[in-house]
């Protein structure tokens, strides 16, 4: 990497708490950073891939909430946080009494701002870059925070999640209206107002629900 990660997220994020989940405190970027206002060419020039555990997005925040109001969809499981981002919901997992959690994410900055986020926290997480989907993993829970905005990876996570769901894998996603939630496999279990950062979305409220993989 051309840049230190560690140097790099404790210099350009500051400890946070996301609206939506106050008992969860994280490294994002806010409006006073210069991170905010990176161009991708900025990014490249740093060595960094798009920051996507810089923020707080909406699916994520409706997830970890529903996971910390229902503590029994997680306790004493194994848990797979996928697409971990800065580790939220892996975090309201293993603060809801999670056995195991491992957060994963291919980006490899996402290691370090997960390690981080744990410590801010006081948890333990394990962490993973492999690439899983389509693979067998040995959870109970599987958690995806805003994963359907993009066509193609939608699908390849739909054919994932059906494999798991038929395994007797609990897999519960987290989506505030994304174009390509597969809808028709999906089972609502609860539905919430999330604030969000308008440069991130088109509205400072998100309606972001939580849904059962079926």
């Amino acid at each position: 990497m051309k840049t230190d990660p560690e140097q790099f997220i404790l210099g350009n994020t500051s400890p946070i708490v996301p609206p939506h989940v106050p008992e969860i405190r994280l490294h994002l970027a806010s409006e006073v950073h210069d991170l905010w206002l990176k161009t991708e060419e900025d990014l490249e020039a740093i060595g960094l891939p798009p920051p996507f555990w810089a923020f707080a997005w909406a699916g994520g925040q409706g997830l970890a909430r529903h996971v910390l109001d229902n503590p029994e969809l997680v306790r004493g499981k194994r848990v797979l946080d996928f697409a971990s981002g800065s580790g939220l919901v892996a975090i309201a997992a293993a603060m809801a009494g999670a056995s195991e959690v491992l957060a994963a994410d291919i980006d490899p900055w996402a290691r370090t701002a997960v390690r981080l986020n744990a410590a801010l926290n006081g948890v333990t997480l394990a962490f993973t870059d492999d690439d899983l989907i389509g693979l067998s993993v040995d959870f109970d829970v599987v958690l995806a925070g805003d994963v359907f905005y993009d066509s193609t990876f939608a699908q390849s996570l739909t054919l994932w999640f059906e494999q798991l769901a038929k395994a007797g894998c609990d897999v519960l996603v987290g989506d505030p209206g994304r174009s390509y939630r597969p809808t028709a496999r999906l089972e609502p279990l609860a539905t919430y107002m999330v604030p969000v950062t308008r440069v991130l979305e088109d509205a400072e409220i998100k309606k972001t629900t939580v849904w059962r993989f079926v």
